[in-house]
């Protein structure tokens, strides 16, 4: 069975830690794992576990030089959470505006 690219992102984000980890990525364009563990009042493998769940999802990039490991964010890949919501988005805005013209009679 194939893996589902769109729900590990999701399950990926969903968690207010991961959303935390990659918005400070995002901001500051990468970081060393050593930075990001000093951000958050957790233990260093709880952390990691996070990193690892954001990389699995293909939201962060761990890249090994010499002995730090670098996290990038791969913020490219929420378009697809994007293109999955903006389905919903059109359909509701047609929702409202049907119900829009619906109250003004």
């Amino acid at each position: 069975m194939p893996k589902d690219k769109l729900t590990d992102i999701l399950k990926a984000i969903a968690d207010p830690t991961r959303r935390k980890i990659l918005y400070i990525l995002v901001l500051s364009n990468a970081l060393t794992m050593q930075e990001i563990y000093s951000q958050f009042g957790f233990t260093r493998q709880a952390v990691t576990k996070h990193i690892h769940i954001l990389s699995e999802a293909g939201l962060v990039k761990i890249v090994l030089k010499g002995r730090e490991r670098f996290c990038y964010p791969q913020a490219a890949k929420l378009r697809e959470v994007y293109e999955w919501v903006k389905f919903y988005e059109t359909f509701w805005d047609a929702k409202f505006k049907s119900l829009h013209n619906y109250l003004k009679k």
